[in-house]
């Protein structure tokens, strides 16, 4: 499952919580007409526009809190903080994410999945797709504790 295999990258795109600016690069390469990305942490931003340059694509950078996010998009792509530090912050990325697109890509730990089906179901929403991986995350921020650490996840693609 690909925004690509349903040709959600397409159209106007936004990655919410965007760190470094992997998931809106992504989406540039792949061809959405447009893509914004969104971090409320100014030296993520700045890394992200560094990475879009040295990959050669032009996304549109965003110094904001989620909740301050104005218009209407095609696709919501994020990977939201996992709600381990801020319980629950990964719903409010959710809620943000509906009230902004009818679809939505979004990464969450797996250990969450029944919790997160439940508010999907609630939110009038619905899983049409969901894959496991792993991912292994970097030691980026002071709260991580190891250099790196493999952390099983679930990428949903949620449908209104």
């Amino acid at each position: 499952m690909a925004g690509f295999e349903h040709h959600d990258l397409q159209g106007e795109t936004i990655d919410l919580g965007t760190g470094t600016g992997r998931l809106a690069i992504g989406a540039a390469m792949m061809g959405s007409k447009q893509v914004v990305g969104v971090d409320i942490d100014e030296r993520s931003i700045t890394l992200a526009r560094e990475n879009a340059i040295a990959a050669g694509v032009r996304v549109k950078w965003v110094v904001s809190d989620i909740k301050e996010v104005v218009g209407a998009y095609d696709t919501v792509i994020m990977n939201p903080p996992y709600g381990t530090r801020s319980p629950h912050v990964d719903v409010q990325f959710l809620e943000r994410a509906f009230e902004l697109a009818p679809v939505s890509y979004s990464i969450h730990k797996s250990s969450t999945r029944k919790f997160l089906r439940r508010v999907i179901e609630r939110k009038n929403r619905r899983i049409d797709e969901m894959r496991s991986m792993s991912l292994d995350i970097p030691h980026l921020f002071p709260f991580h504790q190891k250099k790196w650490e493999k952390i099983d996840v679930d990428l949903y693609r949620i449908m209104s």
